[in-house]
């Protein structure tokens, strides 16, 4: 771990040990609460990241007080070369939140920059996502040098009960394949993998943030999901040139039980081939989604769209029931090593 926080008085920062991640849905929990009106904090989602599989490619710390109780949380996240995603929640009741927040950020800096350094990198852009409504916590980026740079729409569509949308003629969508193991356990077919990180990919080039991500980096991190299912995830084929092409892709996961005590699905990805755009691809694969998560008896099915999408993408999920319930914004800082 990196060299630890310079704190306010009383407070002690240590790594994160598995009996915290009640703690942190808590600060979590406060966060959503205040800024979204209702605590939904995924004590799951939690877990895996701050001491499951998602612990692994994270540096991260806790902050307590002399009682022992849980005042902050930050972690940085190797994402990709060049690319650190910082996160950052605090008891924002207490007196000294302020000074807290700064110092974290402090130490999140030296903590991408170590992980730069690991890479063997001159410098990584820092990203935090921040509630739109966050003054606070704005003024505490702005203050350490980040800078707002994107707002994203947070979308959720209900799924009424035996709902069925029709496909796209010329569209086909499958599940990706899976290799039956012998034991009672299947995986994806490499193939298939490979295929939906490469449409990702090249569907993505031409979008704000876009960053190269390796296939292993890309599949780890969405493992990392306490919602990921291999059969969430879909391809689309079309014909093109005389022969089919695999013109989109999308992932999706599981999400909690709401207020109703029902599941949801969630849409972490999607993406056309540029060379397959406008021939219903998209719709294809959404309404795939949407008769799944029906299927299955869950009640909506969520996703995040840039509000500044190249593709208005946001158009197109309004017109297919998508309706906007909150809205985050990405803050950024390009950090150089030294």
């Amino acid at each position: 771990m990196s060299e630890l926080p310079h704190l306010p008085p009383g407070l002690t920062a240590r790594p994160i040990r598995a009996e915290d991640v009640d703690a942190l849905a808590h600060l979590v929990g406060q966060t959503q609460e205040r800024m979204r009106g209702a605590a939904g904090a995924n004590l799951e989602a939690i877990r895996a990241v701050a001491v499951g599989i998602g612990s692994w490619t994270r540096r991260q710390l806790v902050v307590t007080d002399g009682a022992g109780t849980v005042r902050g949380w930050a972690s940085a996240h190797d994402r990709a070369a060049g690319r650190t995603d910082l996160v950052l929640y605090l008891d924002r009741s207490a007196d000294d939140a302020e000074p807290l927040a700064l110092a974290l950020l402090d130490w999140l800096d030296d903590a991408a920059a170590a992980i730069a350094r690991h890479r063997d990198l001159g410098s990584t852009l820092l990203e935090i996502l921040v509630d739109a409504g966050d003054e606070a916590m704005q003024e505490w980026l702005t203050r350490h040098g980040h800078h707002r740079a994107r707002r994203w729409l947070n979308m959720s569509r209900p799924v009424p009960p035996g709902e069925h949308l029709p496909g796209r003629e010329g569209v086909t969508v499958r599940r990706v394949r899976t290799h039956d193991l012998g034991d009672g356990t299947t995986m994806p077919v490499a193939e298939d993998l490979q295929a939906v990180h490469r449409v990702l990919e090249h569907s993505f080039a031409d979008h704000f943030n876009s960053y190269r991500e390796s296939f292993s980096e890309f599949v780890l991190r969405l493992r990392e999901d306490s919602g990921h299912r291999w059969d969430h995830w879909w391809l689309a084929t079309v014909e093109h040139e005389g022969g089919e092409l695999v013109a989109g892709a999308l992932v999706s996961t599981v999400s909690p039980a709401g207020p109703g005590g029902v599941e949801g699905s969630y849409v972490s990805y999607i993406g056309v081939d540029r060379r397959a755009r406008g021939r219903g691809v998209a719709k294809a694969l959404l309404a795939t989604v949407i008769n799944d998560a029906a299927e299955r008896g869950r009640d909506r099915v969520g996703l995040e769209v840039d509000a500044d999408s190249p593709t208005g993408a946001d158009g197109l999920y309004s017109s297919l029931g998508w309706e906007t319930t909150y809205v985050t914004e990405s803050w950024q800082k390009d950090l150089p090593t030294d």
